[in-house]
């Protein structure tokens, strides 16, 4: 069996963000990047998880990216991959990004693709659903836990006040996210063995470009606090009706 986990760089949780020409571009100076936190502690480690009980498993990853990619693409080898794929390519748009994946997965001949659920930065959440249609396979998403009984899948997903289990033939495509698996840190073993895995470049295919972005805009301030006297309980209340209403 062979396993695609498509990961991709988002800027760290914590770092301050900007943007540039005229609020077209996200700036990237000075930001700290780590793999998309879905991609990493749910869709990698349940595709790790498989390996160890069955390791007669391939597990590849990819990323579509330029080579600055390539420090995370090394950490998620560490942490358990047996070689990467790199589409050496600026990311444009989920379109383009999904067509790139797709290219990649048809030629190798998965059996199953995981995705995180969305990225932390745009949280599009739209690459899975876009990859199954490209490679007319079946998608599921949200996924919470994954089993493999045999040449079908079992997976629970989250519904509106539940859950969802669904039974689907490999080749799948299913995006992940929390309850999947849990968090892991690279070993030192496996930052050794990392350097040496492969890492393999591709260059992009063909495909078009469908949305461009018109502009950002950073969300508004937090409003200052209000204290109220508990001598004053009619101020509280007109500041409930009157200005609570608009946070």
């Amino acid at each position: 069996m062979k396993i695609l986990v498509c990961i991709s760089k988002t800027p760290d949780t914590t770092a301050k963000i900007a943007f540039t020409d005229n609020n077209t571009k996200f700036a990237a100076d000075g930001v700290q990047w780590i793999i998309n936190p879905y991609d990493e502690w749910y869709a990698l480690v349940r595709a790790i998880e498989l390996k160890e009980a069955d390791p007669s498993i391939t597990l590849h990853l990819i990323n579509v990216g330029n080579a600055d990619s390539e420090p995370i693409i090394r950490k998620a080898l560490a942490l358990g991959g047996d070689e990467a794929i790199r589409v050496n390519s600026d990311v444009a748009d989920s379109y383009y990004v999904a067509a790139q994946i797709a290219a990649i997965a048809k030629e190798g001949q998965y059996d199953l693709i995981f995705t995180g659920k969305e990225t932390i930065d745009y949280n599009g959440s739209s690459i899975g659903g876009m990859v199954a249609e490209l490679l007319d396979l079946p998608y599921i998403s949200h996924a919470v836990q994954f089993h493999l009984e045999g040449q079908q899948a079992k997976v629970t997903r989250e519904i509106e006040g539940g859950e969802e289990i669904d039974l689907a033939p490999l080749p799948l495509v299913v995006s992940c996210q929390k309850g999947m698996a849990e968090q892991r840190i690279p070993n030192m073993k496996g930052i050794m063995g990392a350097r040496t895995k492969p890492l393999k470049i591709a260059e992009p295919v063909a495909a078009d470009i469908l949305t461009q972005v018109a502009s950002f805009d950073m969300p508004p301030a937090k409003a200052g606090v209000k204290l109220v006297s508990p001598e004053n309980p009619a101020e509280l209340v007109r500041l409930l009706h009157e200005e609570a209403k608009a946070i």
